[in-house]
């Protein structure tokens, strides 16, 4: 991990629920894609490291959601599953040409869903 990362960490609640701690996961990983595109072109290795972050999240959203006994009403979680399969094809483009401008939309879905997650407008 980048030192960089240290110096502002996402604080999560020790009894945070289950929607605020999901909120929390998606903005420290929008913010590693945030502090990556934010140096520049030479930032290949936070670039890829946040990257790797990101998706692996996602990819415990979606395992997450394809459990029959997900409480989530069925046309959310094919929403949620749509946005991962996104991510993840956004994360492999990215990765083949790791240009940080590239990173916005990543950084946009998980504060949109964050912001959600929370009540926020």
């Amino acid at each position: 991990m980048h030192d960089a990362f240290m110096l502002r960490p996402v604080t999560i609640p020790e009894m945070a629920n289950p929607r605020e701690f999901e909120a929390a996961l998606l903005l420290e990983a929008a913010l590693r894609l945030q502090d990556a595109q934010s140096r520049g072109d030479g930032s290949r290795n936070d670039i890829a490291d946040a990257l790797m972050r990101n998706r692996q999240l996602w990819g415990v959203f979606l395992a997450s959601i394809a459990d029959a006994d997900h409480p989530l009403p069925h046309e959310i979680r094919q929403t949620i599953g749509s946005l991962a399969l996104f991510v993840n094809h956004e994360t492999l483009a990215i990765a083949a040409d790791p240009q940080p401008e590239r990173l916005t939309a990543l950084i946009g879905i998980n504060r949109e869903l964050a912001a959600g997650l929370l009540g926020q407008a």
